[in-house]
């Protein structure tokens, strides 16, 4: 027998959050439900698996992820939805989620859920433990720390990120010297490693992917109509 495991269902309806629970009980695991996050938020999961269903994902799992950080849960999270499509599970895992499960589950399906979470949750939930933590320090920073910070990163020296930024590299070194006791990181190199624990390389990315797919969408849509459509 697997270890028994907690699973924090949230969302959905009632008749949902019920069969879910069932079906956790029937293979000898344990089941919380919440109508709610606020309601879950009054009861913070401290381990097990937080199981997100239907209206609680509307925000994107990303969002859903920040305001777990928010409350300092770093318990794994699955999404849950009737027919997901590709995008949605693809996009939900690189946002962070353990997994994505179909609804209506199946004992089939849970199973496979919580194999992997035994497999993989104790290195998920430091992965999780490690974001909220640098998201939270570099929160701290000022816009000019921020930007040492990305440029240090990008391994440029001090008189270097002076020219990027067009100041001098006097006050590069004090902007970075406030940066690196904000993180409390020793060395660069510890600095940078936190940048990347807080994931703002994927979010940078996303951002400039976005542009670029607007920008393309844009200049489509000055198009003569006839190039637009022909």
């Amino acid at each position: 027998m697997a270890n028994r495991i907690a699973l924090h269902i949230v969302g959905g309806s009632s008749r949902t959050r019920a069969e879910q629970a069932r079906l956790a009980f029937s293979l000898g695991h344990h089941a919380e439900v919440y109508a709610d996050l606020d309601e879950m938020f009054d009861r913070p999961p401290r381990h097990g698996v937080i199981v997100a269903c239907d209206d609680v994902l509307e925000g994107g799992v990303e969002t859903l992820l920040d305001r777990l950080g928010e409350q300092g849960i770093c318990v794994p999270l699955v999404a849950a939805k009737e027919t997901p499509d590709v995008e949605e599970v693809v996009s939900a895992i690189q946002a962070g989620a353990l997994d994505y499960m179909e609804l209506p589950l199946t004992a089939e399906e849970l199973k496979r859920m919580i194999a992997h979470l035994e497999s993989d949750a104790g290195r998920h939930a430091e992965a999780r433990r490690r974001l909220i933590d640098a998201r939270r320090r570099i929160g701290t920073l000022s816009k000019r720390e921020r930007e040492v910070l990305e440029w240090l990163s990008e391994g440029c020296s001090n008189k270097a990120i002076a020219r990027e930024l067009e100041i001098s590299p006097r006050t590069v070194e004090i902007h970075r010297a406030n940066m690196m006791d904000k993180l409390g990181a020793g060395h660069a190199a510890e600095a940078v490693r936190m940048r990347l624990d807080a994931g703002l390389d994927a979010i940078q990315n996303e951002a400039a992917s976005s542009q670029r797919h607007g920008d393309v969408r844009d200049e489509h849509l000055r198009m003569p109509l006839e190039r637009r459509i022909g």
